[in-house]
């Protein structure tokens, strides 16, 4: 089985994955964390990371099954075929997205970074809602926005 890339209505994918996930189909909408603040209040929202996009597991026989929601438009094609999404590129797209991998972070800690290959940094500033990081032996210094 492989991994394949729908595209769906504007702003539902949640509805698509949920959908699909009912009926039997193994479905992933990648999503992040985000807050927007209004006059009155704040809230915490979950935004999908690929706009109007939803990975499937699907074996070829039932490709067909994904159309049952009624969101799904179409299949992502590249060079005439149905993009394929590896394996190993969906489970790093999950592990990035994952929950804060800092938890209290001080200036001097040392922490992995899992998008460089689970390298490790050192963090040298926090302010408000950003980290820098610095990876000597890549000799790279990132900024990571904090929610």
């Amino acid at each position: 089985m492989n991994w394949y890339v729908l595209h769906t209505k504007p702003r539902h994918e949640k509805k698509v994955e949920k959908d699909l996930l009912d009926i039997g189909i193994n479905a992933y909408c990648p999503t992040r964390t985000e807050y927007r603040v209004w006059s009155d209040r704040k809230k915490k929202i979950e935004k999908p990371v690929l706009s109007s996009m939803v990975l499937v597991r699907i074996g070829e026989k039932e490709l067909n099954k994904v159309f049952y929601s009624k969101s799904v438009l179409r299949y992502m094609f590249w060079l005439g075929k149905r993009s394929i999404v590896r394996d190993f590129e969906v489970k790093i797209l999950k592990q990035n997205l994952s929950k804060n991998n800092i938890k209290d972070p001080k200036v001097g800690s040392t922490i992995g970074i899992t998008s460089f290959g689970d390298r490790l940094g050192t963090i040298d500033k926090i302010s408000k809602n950003k980290i820098w990081v610095s990876l000597k032996d890549l000799g790279y210094k990132l900024m990571l926005e904090t929610a």
